[in-house]
This record gives C-alpha cells, sequence and structure tokens, in this order.
C-alpha cells in the first residue's frame, strides 16, 4: 500500500508535499502498522530510552529571569539531523537557547549550534563593553557559559571557527549598536556568510558538508522581561500561560513556520525575482522544487551565485548538484523572523521544539500536557508511580505528580503515545522499536526543550522593581 501511495505521488505530481501525505497515511494507518511483528518493549527499557538525553538546569541567580529549563532529544535519523544549545550570558542576567533542525544531513545543525548564539552575545553585549573584552584577547568563549554542551571540533576546524569569530567581532565593534532584534537578525547573517566563505576559501570535507546541508532555527533570547524570538523554517515555540481567573491554562504560538503554506513567504520569495520565475521558484510547495522551507542557514546551492556553482561545487559533487531553473540567485535566505513578547507574571513556560515533535502534537495539546505535568490534574494512572512522584523544585507554587520528572521528556512520552485514555504504552513501545531502515517514515528527530519563568523576577520588573529579590 505504501509502495503503491509513493508511486502516485511520483507519477500524478499531487499538489501537496510528499511528506504529509505520507504522515497522513501512515497516521490513519497506524493501528495496521503496529500489527507488525515488532517486539514489544518493556516499561523499563522505553524508559531508558525516553530518558537517554534528557537534562535539567536549575538556576540560582535570583534576578535572572529564568528559572530553569528541561529538554530531551529523540533522534529518527542517524546520526540526528537536530541539535540544541542553552546559555547563560556572563556579563549581564541573561538567558538564549536555541533548537535547530538539519536537512541534507547533520553537518550546518551541529556548526550553528556551537556558533550562532556567540555570534547573537557578541552583537547584542553594548559596544564598549566588547571593545574591553577584546583588549583582553577574548574568544567566542568569552560571552556565554554553555550547558549540557557534549560536541566539539577537531582542532583544525575550531581553529578556523574561532579565526572567522575574531574577525566578526573586529568588525562588529565598530559598528553603531542596532536596537535587539536588528542585532540578533545581523548575528544569523553574518555567521551564514562566515559559512560561505569558509566553504570557499578553506574547501575540505567539513566546510563543504555544511555548505552542501542546511538548517533551520529558533532562538528565544530572555532579559528582563523581553523575550526575543528569531525564526527561521519550521522550529516553533510556544508561550504556556495560566489564567487564574477561570483556571486554564492558554498556548500562543510565537513563530511562525516560513514554509509554502505560508502565504506572506510565498509572497516574498516570488517578489524578488522575475515574473516569469513565478512558476519555477516555487514548485511542488519546495524551492526550486527541492527545498521545503523558504528560510535557513547554509543550504548554499541556493545561494551562491551560477559562477560559484561551477567553480567549487560541479568539480566536487557533479552537475547533479545544480539545480533546475536556477536563474537569479539567491532564492533562499537566513535572516531570521523576529517576535518581541514582554513576559508577565502569568506567563508560566515556553515550549521550544522541531518539527519532529509538532508533527504530533498541536501548541494547545502541548501546553496543557505540561500544564497538566506541573499541576497534576490530570495524570493518567499508566503514568505514575509512588516511587517516582517528585516535584520540580524549581516551579515554586505548581507541585508536579506525574512519571517524568523531565517535562521535556513527558512531552516526548505523550506525543509518541497519546491516546484518548492517556498515554498507550504500545504506542511509545512501537514508535520506538521501528527498523532504522523505515523509522524515517514514521516520525522525524525530536528535540525538545521547555523553558520555566522566574514568576518573581518578572513581578517584581512588572511592577518596576530595581531588583528581583
Amino acid at each position: 500500500m505504501l509502495t503503491i501511495l509513493l508511486r502516485d505521488m511520483i507519477v500524478n505530481k499531487l499538489q501537496r508535499p510528499v511528506s504529509i501525505l505520507v504522515r497522513n497515511f501512515l497516521c490513519t494507518s497506524v493501528r495496521k502498522w503496529r500489527q507488525l511483528s515488532l517486539p514489544q518493549l518493556s516499561p523499563y527499557y522505553v524508559n531508558l530510552l525516553l530518558r537517554e538525553n534528557e537534562f535539567t538546569y536549575t538556576f540560582t541567580e535570583q534576578d535572572c529571569p529564568v528559572y530553569g529549563y528541561e529538554s530531551n532529544q529523540l533522534g529518527s535519523n542517524k546520526p540526528c539531523e537536530d541539535a540544541r544549545a542553552e546559555a547563560s550570558f556572563m556579563h549581564k542576567s541573561a538567558f538564549i537557547c536555541g533548537i535547530f533542525d538539519g536537512h541534507r544531513g547533520p553537518a550546518c545543525a551541529q556548526a550553528i549550534s556551537k556558533r550562532l548564539m556567540h555570534y547573537i552575545a557578541a552583537r547584542i553585549i553594548d559596544r564598549q563593553l566588547l571593545k574591553e573584552q577584546m583588549q583582553q584577547y577574548c574568544d567566542s568563549q568569552s560571552f556565554l557559559r554553555s550547558y549540557n554542551d557534549k560536541m566539539d571540533f577537531v582542532s583544525d576546524i575550531k581553529d578556523l571557527y574561532e579565526y572567522s569569530f575574531i574577525k566578526f567581532i573586529q568588525r562588529t565593534s565598530i559598528l553603531d549598536q542596532s536596537e535587539c532584534s536588528k542585532e540578533i537578525q545581523n548575528a544569523f547573517l553574518c555567521l551564514d556568510s562566515d559559512l560561505s566563505k569558509e566553504a570557499i576559501n578553506y574547501p575540505n570535507a567539513w566546510t563543504m558538508a555544511v555548505a552542501m546541508s542546511g538548517a533551520t532555527a529558533c532562538i528565544a533570547y530572555v532579559e528582563g522581561r523581553d523575550l526575543h524570538l528569531a525564526s527561521t523554517g519550521g522550529c516553533t515555540a510556544v508561550l504556556g500561560s495560566y489564567n487564574p481567573e477561570i483556571d486554564k491554562w492558554e498556548a500562543k504560538e510565537l513563530t511562525t513556520s516560513h514554509d509554502s503554506s505560508n502565504r506572506r513567504e510565498v509572497t516574498r520569495v516570488l517578489s524578488q525575482h522575475p515574473r516569469d520565475e513565478r512558476h519555477t521558484a516555487i514548485q511542488s510547495h519546495r524551492l526550486l522544487g527541492g527545498l521545503q522551507v523558504l528560510r535557513a542557514l547554509g543550504n548554499f546551492r541556493y545561494k551562491w551565485s551560477n559562477e560559484t556553482m561551477e567553480k567549487y561545487i560541479v568539480p566536487v559533487y557533479g552537475e547533479v548538484a545544480k539545480l533546475p531553473f536556477y536563474y537569479t540567485p539567491p532564492y533562499l535566505t537566513a535572516e531570521p523572523e523576529m517576535k518581541l513578547y514582554k513576559l508577565t507574571p502569568n506567563n508560566k513556560f515556553l515550549i521550544m521544539a522541531s518539527d519532529g515533535f509538532w508533527n504530533f502534537l498541536t501548541p494547545t495539546k502541548a501546553v496543557n500536557v505540561i500544564g497538566d505535568h506541573i499541576t497534576s490534574k490530570h495524570i493518567s494512572d499508566s503514568d505514575r508511580t509512588a516511587a517516582e512522584d517528585k516535584s520540580l523544585e524549581f516551579l515554586g507554587d505548581f507541585p508536579t505528580n506525574s512519571f517524568d520528572r523531565n517535562a521535556a521528556t513527558h512531552l516526548l512520552r505523550y506525543a509518541l503515545g497519546a491516546s484518548e485514555y492517556g498515554v498507550e504504552h504500545s504506542k511509545v513501545s512501537f514508535y520506538l522499536s521501528v527498523p532504522q531502515n523505515v523509522v524515517r517514515l514514521f516520525r522525524d528527530d525530536i528535540t525538545i526543550t521547555v523553558i520555566y519563568f522566574n514568576n518573581d523576577c518578572i513581578s517584581a520588573l512588572t511592577h518596576n522593581e530595581p531588583r528581583c529579590v
């Protein structure tokens, strides 16, 4: 049946994205697929798999607007093409984190997850402080304190990236300071430009892998009551708020997807090219018929001039690397869409996740799952064990009483196993035991970060108090 569906999509060129058609087919037929002779994993082994990459961090600073965060990741591709990063600022009370969804390989997502937030930090700190740090021979690690950072580059690549960063801050130090959102946008564009220059000027297996792959990004920067969101592509950030007047959790999506479903994005792309390209720039709901997202870092085969492609790409990858209807590049931009939100005491948490998670749950459902996880109002008995009833200390007045202490893990479990009766173990087991050669048809890489806001700090700032104590 799946073979027939895929053949029809290719032959008939159906006017919907292939991934959506396949996913819808699989979702409606999941019970039949679950009858495959897959092993039933024990609850113990399911927990090991779900919790393998979970992480929790609580901040001790009273004036930090973020109380703590929890993250988790479940791969589908091997290696996983998602990445994540979290850090606090060394020279002020602020927090920044990011979710990165790679495509055509993990290289670009890995590179920007290690670099983008450092570029942002250098752009948004005070210029005078930046100059003072430069006088002390600062490097890329002089501005942020990273958490749960388990990846590193080989020495040659690390040296190249440091060289690019030093050149970047030298250029930045002589520029006038702009407002924060503009500085974040410029950081995205500067890093993307450096990725391009590194591939052209220092071509090797890694720099070319970064250039030929790509990644979407969603960055959250929190300072005081200001929550800045910068997004390219399909990663999504959803704000969870508690309304005490109606005793209800409310979800607010703070990012938009940059793909063919977004009419404004389609109009933007088409407006940047001649009218006779209106049927080729976006075709079959994809950029030049190939790329699903309309904004991303990397993917330079959608950005470089034809001359650059002929000189650097064709000799390595052949003519097949050239895209059809590639008349007036660039077709793709790394410029993020910005959103500024003023936090209030009712804003309790922010869910950031790659699109592999949002394929399973709506923003409203995800917020309610975390709300129930916090307040213990509607936790299924199958999710609870008395031995593991522990509260998240940084939630203050909101004790939790669920099976998963980590909220990102709880979201992951719920996404894979949600049913009308709660979380169904057999569904979770099924999604975790699908063979590697077909698992991508059932689920994408999933990366989740849940950020909890410091309500005492936010309340104090709301009432114009000088310090959050």
